[in-house]
């Protein structure tokens, strides 16, 4: 297992990002001290990495989001990352990095989508401008 769905929602595909350590992952990563698996603690890791509680999933100009979906009230069992077209992209297990929209993956194993969070997309560098013309060959 090289990344579960927890990185993959803050789109790292390199580790494995649980509070505790999981069976068959070489390494865990947690951005934060190691806690419980619930649901505030990942809310609280999450904040660290500058997110921040929001109300929904709609899309929202100049933010990123994630889900976290929950089995069962404060027990987290899943996370996605919304794509800039309103989809949502998350990694099922050892399979595949999937899109789908929040409904797609409601019930069952993975819950319900219930804790939003969004962060302020950084804005891109904008583009070099060229210098000022002159009238200098290069030698």
């Amino acid at each position: 297992m090289d990344y579960n769905c927890i990185a993959w929602a803050f789109g790292d595909a390199q580790r494995v990002w649980w509070p505790a350590p999981i069976d068959g992952a070489a390494k865990v990563y947690w951005p934060g001290p190691r806690e419980e698996s619930t649901t505030v603690n990942f809310v609280r890791a999450f904040q660290r990495l500058g997110y921040e509680v929001c109300d929904n999933g709609r899309l929202e100009e100049g933010y990123d989001k994630i889900v976290i979906y929950e089995v069962m009230e404060g027990l987290p069992t899943h996370a996605a990352r919304q794509l800039p077209n309103g989809r949502w992209t998350s990694k099922l297990g050892k399979d595949v990095d999937i899109q789908h929209t929040l409904a797609d993956l409601n019930g069952g194993n993975y819950g319900d989508a219930k804790i939003f969070m969004k962060n302020r997309r950084e804005a891109p560098e904008p583009p070099a401008q060229p210098g000022p013309a002159t009238n200098e060959e290069e030698p």
